[in-house]
């Protein structure tokens, strides 16, 4: 029998917009907890990470077919 995952405790300090901001994501995703929010997020930034750092390029792509880079570090 597999033995459970040991969890550690993270507390942080928001400020009011940054608080604002992560209920408004648990809204618009669904999600069942901040914590689901928070490490979808960081799922994701660790993606981001990793593409760039390979060289790689990140795209939007809008309604109507137009190409344009995603610009997140500078």
């Amino acid at each position: 029998m597999a033995s459970p995952e040991k969890k550690m405790r993270v507390q942080i300090d928001l400020a009011p917009q940054s608080y604002d901001r992560l209920k408004r994501l648990k809204e618009i995703t669904e999600a069942s907890s901040y914590t689901d929010v928070l490490k979808d997020a960081l799922r994701l930034y660790e993606f981001i990470l990793e593409t760039d750092q390979k060289g790689a390029k990140l795209k939007i792509v809008d309604d109507e077919g137009r190409e344009s880079d995603l610009k997140i570090f500078a």
